[in-house]
């Protein structure tokens, strides 16, 4: 018999708003306190110390427009966000500032999160989606040089760019970029060719979030619909539906792939957090705590596997921590 889902370690309250995004920083090797980042619908991006489950500072650099994407850059006292008042700001959090000390206009009127992939110490490649409605435009942090904008060829009707990941192959290839597009199609761009190597109709609505293994070559979706879509990429670099795994009730909010590969987390419209196996995406749990759609789940990278953590955070303007780890 299955056993009963867990509840929550803790729950993160106060933020006063929906929480859109979540982002942990657990894992320096000094003996820092771990910390989550969330980024609400009212602009703030709190800063919460996971041992006292606290917030100890609350960043507001969005004009109290929603901010929907948080990242670190290599610790966390480099921060990135994204809010809809169409800025990305970069913040220096160190010794206790909490200024921004430079920004990037993205012009889009969306709500595709920006991906960042880390190309050298100090040197940063984002992706974003960009002023033309179809098109994404990738930037070298922190110089803001422009790299490529990737359009789609004329009369591909892709629509907007709704999720993107930017990943490497290997050690010394190109950079690569997987974009999930509102006609429900993910596609492979060659940044430095500036065009698309693939493309995989792999819903019938918008792309909601994907996420992708590059050591599996394999790759996961989800949309409005009941549906999450596996595929994977094979040595041409075609994509082609691997599997398709029907839900009980439709939308999804996000996917995230546990860093050590084993599992995946999805956050739905249905205000449940769903634990999948990534090998056979075997349903391992349904995590049911909210009371409103689960906008964003992260998963902790601790580096001792015993202390890892789940976060979901929710309109209903909760942030549930969840301990998952099992020994298998």
């Amino acid at each position: 018999m299955a056993l009963p889902p867990p509840d929550p370690q803790f729950v993160l309250r106060g933020t006063g708003a929906a929480i859109h995004t979540l982002h942990f920083s657990c894992g320096s090797q000094e003996p820092a306190v771990p910390v989550l980042f969330s980024g609400s619908e009212n602009g703030f991006i709190h800063v919460w110390n996971l041992k006292t489950h606290r917030v100890d500072t609350a960043l507001d650099g969005h004009g109290r427009k929603s901010v929907y994407c948080v990242e670190t850059m290599g610790g966390k006292d480099q921060l990135l966000s994204q809010g809809r008042d169409q800025r990305i700001c970069l913040w220096d959090l160190a010794e206790g500032r909490t200024a921004v000390t430079d920004s990037v206009c993205t012009e889009n009127v969306g709500f595709c999160r920006c991906s960042l992939l880390k190309v050298a110490q100090g040197r940063w490649l984002m992706a974003m989606a960009a002023k033309a409605l179809e098109e994404v435009q990738v930037l070298e942090l922190p110089s803001k040089t422009s790299v490529c904008t990737l359009k789609p060829e004329v009369g591909a009707k892709l629509g907007m760019p709704m999720c993107l990941k930017l990943w490497q192959p290997s050690c010394g290839s190109q950079p690569l970029l997987l974009a999930g597009y509102e006609d429900g199609s993910v596609v492979l761009w060659n940044m430095s060719m500036g065009k698309a190597l693939s493309q995989l109709v792999c819903h019938q609505e918008p792309v909601m979030s994907l996420d992708f293994d590059s050591e599996k070559a394999k790759g996961i979706s989800g949309s409005s619909e009941k549906v999450l879509s596996i595929w994977s990429l094979n040595e041409q670099q075609n994509l082609q539906v691997y599997k398709t795994h029907k839900l009980v009730n439709a939308g999804i909010c996000d996917i995230t792939i546990r860093p050590d590969k084993k599992i995946l987390a999805t956050g739905g419209w249905d205000h449940r957090i769903r634990i999948f196996g990534w090998k056979n995406l075997k349903p391992l749990a349904v995590l049911d705590y909210h009371t409103a759609s689960v906008h964003a789940v992260s998963f902790s990278d601790h580096k001792i596997a015993s202390e890892r953590l789940l976060a979901a955070g929710s309109k209903d303007h909760r942030i549930s921590i969840w301990s998952i780890y099992t020994q298998t």
